[in-house]
This record gives C-alpha cells, sequence and structure tokens, in this order.
C-alpha cells in the first residue's frame, strides 16, 4: 500500500506563489520516477514538472522561469514552488510517482500511483 497526498493548493490572486507538496507514504517501496501534472478546464492533462532517477526533466514551456520542482528524498517528498502564478495555471495539479512495491522481497511490483490532486485557482 502506497499513497501519494498532495497539498499547498488554494486561491491565489494573479502575480502571487503557491508551494505545492506531495509525500509518499507505505512501506516496503521505493520511487522511480515522480512528477506533477496539471489538468485545466476543459484541457488535456499535462506534465509540468517530473523527476527521474537522474534529475529533473525540462518544464513544460508554459511554466518555465515561474515554477520549481524539488524534493527530498529522505522524506520522499516533493515540491512545486509557483511564483507568478497566472489565470491559466488554474488547475488540478496531480502527483504521480512510479515506483517498485516489494511487500514481499521476492516478488517486486511495479506500480504507477496518482494523487487526488489539489486545486489551485488563480483569480483577482
Amino acid at each position: 500500500q502506497v499513497q501519494l497526498v498532495e497539498s499547498g493548493g488554494g486561491s491565489v490572486q494573479p502575480g502571487g506563489s503557491l508551494r505545492l507538496s506531495c509525500v509518499a507514504s507505505g512501506r516496503a517501496f521505493s520511487i522511480n520516477t515522480w512528477g506533477w501534472y496539471r489538468q485545466a478546464p476543459g484541457k488535456a492533462r499535462e506534465l509540468v514538472a517530473a523527476f527521474t532517477d537522474v534529475g529533473p526533466t525540462d518544464y513544460a514551456d508554459s511554466v518555465k522561469g515561474r515554477f520549481t520542482i524539488f524534493r527530498d528524498n529522505a522524506k520522499k517528498t516533493m515540491y512545486l514552488q509557483m511564483n507568478n502564478l497566472r489565470p491559466e495555471d488554474t488547475a488540478v495539479y496531480y502527483c504521480r510517482a512510479t515506483l517498485t512495491w516489494s511487500p514481499i522481497v521476492e516478488q517486486p511490483r511495479r506500480l504507477e500511483v496518482w494523487g487526488q490532486g489539489t486545486l489551485v485557482t488563480v483569480s483577482s
């Protein structure tokens, strides 16, 4: 059993900032990749930024220079710092991870896990 829980969403005025957190909890797992996605009203879900085992991916063009992804591996926590928010950033933001889960060491399983999402609303 592995769970991802996002927090930090809310309402903010244009130009404001928010920091999102994603905490992975459970036993006998290791994260292979994880990242942030978002889905705005009327649009498809899109990648915002993501980590592999070698570091972060390129950011989506729409967020470069404004958003920063970082993580604390010891705490199994990933963050998204969002600055200079725009109305078009309004979306539900999701944490996603691929991981190896080994409650039985001889039978590891590869899983994809999504959080429930946290809503970010940018408006005046």
